[in-house]
């Protein structure tokens, strides 16, 4: 077993995408990876240098170049959903790993903006194509990452563990967005009224693109 204090601080030296692109299901797997030898420090492209350089730092041995088996560093981005053309199927829902897609089973979706961490795994799994990855502008406060902020991280890094339990406990991924949450960075989520009022108003920008067809 990897030192779990070890691991944890490796773990709070990632961005918390939860991205995949280490070959890990999710951040907190690969440092305990890295905890206990399997794997190296150079596997965290949306964490860059700066993320080789704090786990380094912490294990006290000398940074070195991201590997590019595991991917490059790349500017921010966000899932969009095309809500014309979303059929309701919920694959975005099962695939998201900090819940940041909103709907139910044959109703369109949407994704809440300050929640996606533009890991891109919702995009294999839609049917129709209707999910894009746009460009977004790093948050004012963004450190020690060039893209991320401490602050959404660890929202991110709670909102993760929290659907691993879930899932852990049987309860299937993307349940419904009131339930209530514990956690510092969990009561940062959007509330149950910022939901209804992103898919209300997502709605209506559906409605308003069919009158104008």
């Amino acid at each position: 077993m990897p030192n779990a204090k070890l691991a944890e601080r490796l773990d709070a030296a990632l961005p918390q995408t939860q991205c995949t692109q280490c070959a890990f299901p999710h951040c907190r797997a690969y440092a305990e990876a890295i905890a206990d030898g399997r794997a190296d420090i150079d596997r965290c492209a949306p964490g860059g240098a700066t993320t080789v350089r704090l786990l380094a730092e912490i294990l006290g041995v000398a940074a070195k170049p991201l590997d590019p088996r595991y991917g490059a560093p790349a500017p921010r981005r966000r899932a969009v959903i095309d809500e014309t053309r979303c059929i309701g199927c919920r694959k975005c829902l099962d695939a998201c790993p900090v819940d940041a897609i909103v709907g139910t089973n044959k109703w369109m979706h949407t994704v809440i903006a300050a929640q996606c961490t533009g890991c891109a795994l919702c995009l294999p799994p839609c049917p129709v194509d209707c999910i894009d990855m746009v460009a977004t502008a790093p948050p004012a406060d963004a450190g020690p990452w060039p893209e991320y902020a401490a602050r959404e991280t660890a929202r991110w890094r709670e909102l993760a563990e929290a659907r691993r339990a879930r899932r852990a406990r049987g309860v299937r991924t993307g349940a419904p967005r009131s339930a209530p949450r514990r956690g510092a960075a969990l009561r940062d989520a959007p509330s149950a009224e910022q939901i209804r009022a992103e898919i209300a108003a997502a709605v209506e920008r559906v409605k308003r693109r069919r009158a104008g067809a």
